[in-house]
């Protein structure tokens, strides 16, 4: 047996902000995929998925009988599928900020989830926002507290666009350019981030009016043109407001950037060969990087290695 793939995600946009009504901008990202599987010898990985699987299963069966409006699924299917071994054969890194977790919970709701919302109906407002909810109440397992965008993007395979916290809509992206010199990057940091230490940082520094204060006149103002300028493809002002944004990343969340990055992150801020920005909650994983010249960048940033998400 093997389920259909589902991929990562990158939110190029909003990360933390979303959490307080910014914008946000998230497309799947196709490099990483996992699917559910059963095989004959599975390997320690393959158990260790199953293991995790098996708790997911008891947490589901509880989350049905206390919201049964919200999401029922088969239970007997996927309880004899578990049993039977099944696990998620996944290519996408854990603790990286690309999904992993959003990804399983999307193939767990294709297969197991009773009349289920497909990404072939007419996807209205109301429906994107119950599967938001419904994700965010699978999710809620892996992560403690889930936007359920991570699930809802790796479920339609579409970027999707975020106004706000009840106005999310799919969108169009600016067509990519292989012969574009410009480009959206990632950089692996070699430490996994962990997600819920991150978001408690960041709810710690919310009781603060100053970091609130911050947060809304220029974490939220920048990311909020950020992704205005990237969906109208108005390079110049984009690179002008990720600077910024990358400046007020570095002042303010010192403790999502891994210590060896802080020098990077200033050198591409002084330099303007590259800024970069958090991937996800940070903490480590992936940095994201945006740059106006790849092949500079890739000078300027010659001991680490770049895997390019998108050209324009």
């Amino acid at each position: 047996m093997k389920g259909p793939l589902f991929y990562s995600k990158i939110l190029l946009f909003g990360e933390y902000g979303i959490i307080k009504d910014s914008k946000g901008l998230s497309i799947p990202y196709n490099f990483y995929n996992g699917a559910l599987k059963v095989d004959e010898n599975p390997s320690e990985e393959a158990v260790k998925s199953n293991t995790s699987l098996k708790r997911f299963v008891v947490y589901l069966k509880d989350l049905q009988s206390e919201q049964p409006e919200l999401v029922t699924f088969n239970l007997e299917d996927l309880k004899a599928d578990v049993e039977r071994g099944m696990y998620f054969d996944s290519s996408i890194p854990q603790g990286y900020g690309v999904g992993s977790s959003g990804a399983l919970v999307a193939a767990i709701y294709d297969k197991y989830a009773n009349n289920k919302i497909t990404v072939l109906e007419n996807l209205t407002r109301e429906k994107l926002l119950q599967l938001k909810a419904i994700f965010s109440q699978m999710e809620s397992f892996f992560h403690g507290k889930s936007s359920g965008l991570d699930p809802l993007n790796s479920y339609l395979s579409l970027p999707i666009l975020i106004n706000s916290k009840d106005n999310i809509e799919p969108t169009g992206i600016p067509s990519q350019s292989a012969l574009g010199k410009g480009a959206v990057f990632l950089i692996d940091s070699g430490i996994v981030g962990e997600t819920a230490p991150m978001v408690s940082i960041f709810m710690e520094n919310l009781k603060e009016e100053g970091f609130r204060k911050m947060l809304k006149s220029q974490f939220i103002k920048y990311t909020d043109a950020c992704v205005e300028n990237f969906l109208h493809g108005d390079m110049k002002s984009l690179f002008a407001n990720t600077k910024k944004l990358s400046k007020v990343v570095l002042n303010n969340f010192k403790p999502m950037i891994p210590e060896q990055f802080h020098q990077v992150w200033q050198k591409g801020i002084d330099t303007n060969d590259y800024y970069l920005k958090l991937c996800g909650s940070g903490g480590g994983g992936y940095i994201l990087g945006f740059t106006q010249d790849l092949e500079k960048a890739k000078q300027s940033l010659k001991d680490y290695k770049l895997e390019v998400v998108y050209q324009f």
